[in-house]
């Protein structure tokens, strides 16, 4: 009888365990950053409780933030000290929400602009943690749930700071801030073993290198354009509705949600590149009817509804695109943290010519010659991300394996079922191949060069993707035989 692999069942169980761990931590310390610094609700309520205004916090805060998502890859270089920093940051985003709870002051100052720094390199430190814990085929999953979760907690610290007192908000706050510490603490701080990577030409790695570099300048320039409409949002179509403030407290992120949740839920290889430019029809309606209707319930209603869905889309988008650009480098918080700042200078940079705007005419111009210019750049900005990730849903180039592919002479059936397992890595199919040979863990190990323990990660993997138990479920299911036409 074929031995098979109770450990590497077991790895891949717990493995799953950490990947929701990741997304906990992430969904906790981000709704915070979304709640208080981030044009949150909580701040705008605090400072409108002491009669200041809040804006040079929200933008001192964004500017800040940047900094901190750029300069994370210089401090962080591994998991072990993310988790180190990403704890630090949380304690700190805690003790200046407390600052909060005092008069102005320039206290208030320094505890915002330094917790919105930590939190940028906490996020970006993040990226670890995604790439380490979530496959590439189920990351705009891990991505959707995270901001989904996030906004959620959002709205009930929005609503608890709004609808009964500022204080309140901040002591929800802090409770947020203190579970997010409490599951940090179980994070793992040691990578996954991982096979050395085989080695490219210089010339091969090279042009790799120049793709990526490309791919990342065009999708960071794209993120700022489309985020733009975000900050002009904030400063322009928020303050036209203020004065439904039980609406606006709790409705303003639920399409966003609903859109995460429908894109998250589509089949796995249904293309989504189409959906991007029914985004942008979205965003443009939006723009239109805010310029031309009323301010009733019902106008906010659509207006946020087309905004906040496209914004849900677009942002599941690029997440996901990060997501997998996170291959590329040996440093994900190098990545995550570029990306992630090209957002928020695009909402900083929205906000400030919103708040500059007195008219909204002039709004509306500005907002279709973002729509504009988005709708150039997808064409462009699609075929250079094809060239690195010619497999992601939302994009438009899917390569297709050729089912006329003659096996090696002497190989069993195996490649010609590989259909059944096509979602296993390369390194995984080869595994699977020794594995159903009969080779045992040491064996595989030594043939492929890598440690018994990645052999072990594997096979949790393999027998996840394939939905067996065992080496004796493996091999039944890759070599069985087709079974025979029926006949006329």
């Amino acid at each position: 009888m074929i031995p098979y692999i109770t450990p590497a069942k077991k790895q891949g169980d717990g493995t799953n365990r950490d990947r929701r761990l990741t997304v906990i931590v992430f969904s906790l310390f981000f709704s915070w950053l979304l709640a208080v610094p981030f044009e949150g609700q909580v701040l705008y309520a605090v400072a409108d409780y002491h009669g200041v205004s809040p804006q040079f916090f929200v933008f001192g805060s964004m500017a800040v933030h940047i900094a901190g998502l750029i300069m994370c890859s210089i401090f962080v270089r591994n998991m072990r000290t993310a988790k180190k920093l990403i704890l630090f940051s949380i304690a700190f985003c805690a003790a200046a929400t407390g600052v909060l709870f005092l008069a102005p002051s320039h206290l208030w100052t320094a505890a915002l602009l330094i917790a919105s720094f930590l939190v940028g390199v906490c996020v970006a430190a993040w990226g670890f943690y995604f790439k380490e814990y979530t496959p590439k085929d189920e990351r705009i999953k891990t991505m959707a749930d995270g901001l989904i979760f996030s906004n959620l907690i959002m709205i009930l610290l929005n609503m608890a700071a709004i609808h009964i007192s500022p204080q309140t908000g901040l002591g929800f706050s802090l409770l947020v801030l203190a579970a997010a510490f409490v599951f940090a603490l179980r994070l793992p701080q040691t990578e996954i073993p991982q096979e050395p990577k085989k080695q490219q030409s210089d010339e091969k790695s090279d042009a790799l290198k120049k793709n990526k570099i490309a791919a990342l300048a065009f999708l960071c320039m794209f993120i700022m354009v489309i985020t733009i409409t975000s900050g002009l949002m904030y400063q322009v179509v928020n303050p036209a509705f203020a004065h439904l403030k039980l609406l606006t407290s709790w409705y303003w992120a639920v399409p966003y949600i609903v859109a995460l949740f429908i894109m998250r839920s589509l089949p796995k290889h249904m293309n989504r590149a189409y959906i991007l430019y029914i985004a942008i029809a979205m965003i443009g309606f939006s723009f239109i009817i805010f310029l031309f209707m009323g301010r009733l319930w019902s106008d906010y209603l659509i207006v946020n509804t087309l905004m906040l869905g496209a914004c849900g889309i677009y942002d599941l988008f690029w997440w996901s695109i990060l997501g997998e650009m996170l291959e590329y480098d040996n440093n994900p918080a190098k990545i995550f943290g570029v990306g992630l700042a090209a957002n928020v200078s695009g909402v900083l940079a929205g906000g400030l010519i919103g708040n500059a705007i007195f008219t909204e005419q002039n709004y509306t111009l500005l907002a279709f010659g973002v729509v504009f210019v988005t709708l150039v750049m997808l064409p462009p900005l699609n075929n250079r991300l094809t060239k690195l990730l010619n497999r992601h849903v939302f994009l438009t180039a899917f390569p297709k394996t050729p089912d006329t592919e003659e096996p090696t002479k002497g190989q069993p059936q195996i490649l010609n079922e590989l259909k059944l397992v096509e979602r296993l890595t390369e390194r995984e199919h080869e595994v699977m191949r020794l594995m159903i040979a009969g080779k045992t863990n040491k064996e595989i190990a030594d043939d492929l060069c890598i440690a018994v323990t990645t052999v072990k990660y594997h096979a949790g993997n393999i027998y996840g993707k394939t939905g067996t138990e065992n080496r004796v479920e493996l091999t039944n299911l890759v070599l069985k035989k087709p079974d025979p036409p029926a006949e006329m």
